[in-house]
């Protein structure tokens, strides 16, 4: 929205506000108490009272029909003389703080009042029907409106009438008029008070509209750039690793001397190349893992394993490097209940290994690495997103860990959540005394996940980390 079109916006709310010149009777009083009030003025006096509102429209009604209004209205021409009589006081509009009598033909009068609040004209009050006070005989125009009502008859109602002379008729008008300005005042603030409150809900919903949308563009623009970066991830890794298998296998072809037999340095030489190749060459994999799995193009091939299995071949795997640095690494206790799971044999073994090959790298020298499984329930998992209480019914869902427990440096607790983030490290620095990219642990979280499962850290005490995956046992029902 442009500060131009803000700015009108905000005069209109602001002339929305005050109502402007759109002030009106009805929304600024309670007609029950409009009514209790005029009511209440109609019986002190005996007169009745109407309000009407500057549209017209009647807002309450105190009126009573006098005996001979009742004999009058029986009769055809009567009834007809009679709605003429009411229709012209309706259009009766005196002027703002204005009255005016009108007269009837039955000799009554009505006094019709305007009503203004604010200096603007928002609705009018009529009084009547009343005989003036000096009125003591049959007007001749009631014989001639109505010639079928009978004199005699209507000689004995017209005293009947409520009778008021007409500065007491004004004083009542005045006395109305000022306990509706009360009345008006108190509206008018309290519809303000509301008004402004409805405003600022609006502005700050407009505003938060505004943020959200810019928020909005800025995550897409984010997504966009994520996009990009994996996509270039991938496209770059696999560049790099065509012409990196190529470095590879033609230092193992001269480590071997296919080319001609090399001296004791340079063999030596083209040995540190094929390992720092081999070395790159897991980063790029690594990245293009990661790659797959963040544009969601990585699919699992889920078949049953047994676990203790997996857990021999990851520790068989492992054991020359875990030998040359005196660690101890060995397969602990596997629960009977956990002796099959339904996974990808190759994305399990892959998660197991990265763990592993990370607790030797931050365990030292005569350390111990045990690698265990077990069955447990737990009970603060069971769903319930269909409504509260639904958990109570539900069965609680059962899990089998594998826990990588290690005896090395371990993890502080406030780290813990943040090493699943992709190249997090918890010592950062240029003189850090360990290696790696950080997307071990971040590949490890995404495939878990990829199982429906969950991956958490835990204290190994009194030294050490605990790594525990937890895959649901009913996976393991689907064949």
């Amino acid at each position: 929205m442009s500060p131009l079109d803000r700015s009108g916006k905000q005069e209109a709310d602001l002339n929305s506000l005050t109502m402007g010149n759109t002030i009106r009777l009805e929304d600024l009083v309670d007609r029950n108490m409009l009514h209790e009030v005029v009511r209440s003025f109609s019986a002190l006096f005996g007169i009745s009272m109407r309000i009407f509102s500057a549209d017209g429209l009647l807002l309450t009604d105190c009126y009573e029909q006098q005996g001979l209004c009742k004999v009058i209205n029986q009769i055809p021409d009567g009834r007809a003389a009679c709605n003429t009589t009411v229709g012209e006081v309706k259009r009766v509009n005196p002027k703002p703080d204005g009255q005016e009598v009108h007269a009837c033909f039955t000799g009554a009068h009505y006094q019709v009042a305007s009503l203004s609040y604010d200096g603007r004209t928002i609705g009018k009050m009529v009084l009547g029907p009343y005989l003036p006070a000096e009125l003591r005989e049959v007007p001749a125009e009631l014989a001639t409106t109505v010639p079928s009502l009978d004199p005699a008859k209507a000689a004995d109602l017209l005293p009947k009438f409520p009778r008021a002379r007409a500065e007491i008729i004004r004083q009542i008008i005045d006395h109305m008029r000022s306990v509706l300005d009360l009345i008006l005042f108190s509206g008018h603030k309290a519809l303000l008070t509301s008004q402004m409150h409805l405003a600022s809900v609006r502005e700050s919903y407009r505003e938060l509209q505004d943020k959200n949308a810019r928020l909005q563009e800025a995550y897409d623009k984010l997504k966009e750039l994520d996009k990009l970066k994996s996509n270039f991830i991938a496209t770059v890794s696999h560049e790099l690793r065509t012409p990196l298998t190529s470095i590879i296998g033609y230092s193992e072809m001269l480590s071997e001397g296919i080319a001609g037999d090399l001296a004791a340095d340079q063999k030596e030489f083209v040995v540190t190349i094929r390992e720092k190749g081999e070395q790159l060459l897991g980063l790029i994999m690594s990245l293009l893992d990661l790659s797959k799995l963040e544009s969601g193009t990585s699919s699992l091939q889920k078949a049953e394993l047994m676990v203790a299995e997996v857990l021999g071949d990851v520790v068989s795997n492992l054991k020359p490097v875990a030998r040359k640095k005196s660690v101890d690494l060995v397969v602990g206790d596997v629960d009977p209940r956990a002796t099959k799971i339904h996974a990808d044999p190759t994305k399990l073994r892959q998660v197991l290994l990265n763990l592993a090959d990370n607790a030797l790298k931050f365990t030292p020298d005569e350390g111990k690495i045990v690698l265990s499984a077990a069955v447990v329930a737990d009970e603060n998992a069971a769903d319930d997103e269909d409504g509260v209480g639904f958990s109570l019914l539900s069965p609680a869902k059962s899990y089998v860990e594998i826990r990588v427990a290690d005896s090395g440096i371990g993890i502080p607790a406030s780290e813990r959540d943040k090493v699943f983030e992709a190249f997090y490290q918890v010592d950062s620095s240029s003189t850090r005394e360990y290696g790696g990219t950080g997307l071990g642990l971040a590949i490890v979280k995404r495939l878990v996940e990829a199982h429906d499962g969950k991956v958490r850290i835990e204290d190994n005490t009194p030294c050490g980390t605990v790594v525990v995956v937890a895959i649901p046992v009913q996976a393991s029902a689907t064949p």
